[in-house]
């Protein structure tokens, strides 16, 4: 089993290397640095805070939360049309793929594939309770 672990740890390390890595590593950076993106993002989370804590009161107000809401989906928009966000976005889509393709290697290997030829299916899902099995 060490040896196992250790080869996790080498997979662990290579994977760091990989260019989908250090791209959503460098988005996150300057995401993080975007203040404005910080803004808009602390402001939806004052947002949903005020939903929160409008929804559990027993004579909540409606309107007031009709509100909230809207503006909550208008913070949310801002965010998403951030070019920032939409970097950190796109790494993260290419990064998930990378994992997905590993993931899926190892299980299939655990399963028994040969690990030189399994891969991700084209057919995934990458939802495992509709799965048959990647082949």
């Amino acid at each position: 089993m060490a040896d196992a672990i250790m080869i996790a740890r080498q997979l662990g390390h290579a994977i760091q290397e990989e260019e989908a890595y250090k791209n959503i590593m460098n988005a996150k950076t300057e995401a993080d640095a975007d203040e404005g993106l910080q803004a808009l993002i602390t402001e939806f989370n004052i947002k949903r805070v005020a939903i929160n804590a409008e929804a559990c009161k027993t004579d909540r107000d409606e309107e007031t939360l009709k509100k909230l809401n809207e503006e909550m989906r208008t913070a949310y928009s801002d965010i998403m049309s951030n070019e920032h966000m939409k970097a950190y976005n796109d790494a993260k889509q290419t990064f998930d793929r990378v994992l997905q393709r590993i993931l899926a290697i190892v299980q299939q290997s655990a399963d028994g594939e040969d690990p030189d030829t399994t891969d991700l299916s084209e057919d995934c899902t990458h939802d495992c309770s509709t799965c048959g099995g990647c082949h």
